[in-house]
C-alpha cells in the first residue's frame, strides 16, 4: 500500500540512513534486514531471478515491518517498472545509466500525468479503489523515487547533463562495475575510480541531491561522512551471511584442530 516515503523523508532531513541489496528471493529476509535495523532495502532484479509473485511479497514484508522497499531493474522496460511499483515499490533504482535519456523513459514510465504516462490501475498501492484515485496518483507522483547508478566511464562523463533531469531523488555509486570500466576490475579503491566517485558526489551536492555510497571498508565509509554523506549501501545480505558463516565455522573448527 502506498505510504509516505520514509526514506525521501529522512534524506530530506539529513539523516544517516542504511540499506542493504536484497538478493534472496525470500520474503523473510526482508523481515531480517528490516528487524536488523536498516533503513531501506533495494530488491536485486538486475543480477538474480526472482518472480513477480515473490517480488510482490517481498514488498509487503518490507511494509510490514517498517523499511523502505526499492527495486532494483535489470533493464529499461516500461511495463516492468509498470508491474514493479503496482506491487508497491516506493522506488525505482537505475542501472549502469550513461546518458539523461534513459531517467527520462524511467520518469515516464514511473509517475503519472503530468509528469509521465504510468498506466493506471486500482490495484494494491492505491488500496483496490477504496479511496480517491487521483488523490493516489498525486501522492505517487510525489513519493516514488528515482534513483540512477552510475557505474560507467561514459555515466562519470555525462553526470552534469543526466542530474540536470528534474525528477532525481538520490544518486547510487556503483564502483565494482567503475572499476571495470576503468580497466581495473575489481580495484574500487584505485585513483581513477576515486577520482571519478568524488566528481560524481561533487556534482549532485552542486545540485542538492543525496549521493548514496557504498563503502566496502570503516575508511571509505568515513570519507564518504566527512563530505556530507548521509546514505549508504552495506553490500548484499549474501556477502554478509556468508562472510559470517565462515566466521562462526572457523571459530569452532579451528578449535577442534587445535585439539
Amino acid at each position: 500500500m502506498l505510504t509516505t516515503n520514509r526514506l525521501r523523508q529522512q534524506l530530506a532531513q539529513k539523516q544517516t540512513v542504511f540499506g542493504l541489496i536484497a538478493s534472496v528471493p525470500a520474503p523473510i529476509m526482508i523481515e531480517v534486514i528490516a528487524y536488523a535495523g536498516f533503513d531501506f532495502v533495494i530488491i536485486d532484479l538486475e543480477h538474480v531471478m526472482i518472480n513477480p509473485e515473490t517480488v510482490e511479497h517481498m514488498i509487503r514484508a518490507a511494509e510490514q515491518s517498517g523499511i523502505t522497499p526499492l527495486v532494483r531493474i535489470a533493464d529499461i522496460n516500461a511495463k516492468d517498472i509498470l508491474r514493479v511499483l503496482d506491487s508497491g515499490a516506493m522506488g525505482i533504482v537505475i542501472p549502469q545509466v550513461e546518458h539523461k535519456q534513459q531517467i527520462e523513459a524511467v520518469i515516464q514510465a514511473a509517475k503519472y500525468f503530468p509528469i509521465g504516462q504510468r498506466s493506471m490501475n486500482s490495484g494494491r498501492p492505491g488500496i483496490f479503489g477504496r479511496d480517491n484515485l487521483v488523490d493516489y496518483m498525486e501522492r505517487a507522483n510525489q513519493e516514488i523515487m528515482i534513483i540512477p547508478m552510475i557505474e560507467t566511464v561514459q555515466g562519470v562523463k555525462q553526470i552534469d547533463d543526466i542530474l540536470s533531469v528534474e525528477g532525481i531523488d538520490m544518486i547510487l555509486e556503483g564502483a565494482a562495475d567503475l572499476s571495470q570500466s576503468y580497466g581495473v576490475p575489481w580495484q574500487t579503491e584505485h585513483t581513477s575510480v576515486r577520482q571519478a566517485l568524488d566528481h560524481v558526489q561533487q556534482v549532485a551536492t552542486s545540485r542538492q541531491i543525496p549521493y548514496c555510497a557504498i563503502p566496502r571498508q570503516k575508511d571509505q565509509y568515513e570519507h564518504w561522512q566527512n563530505k556530507g554523506v548521509h546514505a549508504f549501501v552495506l553490500g548484499d545480505e549474501r556477502g554478509i551471511a556468508f562472510r559470517a558463516l565462515q566466521s562462526k565455522l572457523t571459530q569452532f573448527s579451528a578449535t577442534t584442530r587445535d585439539k
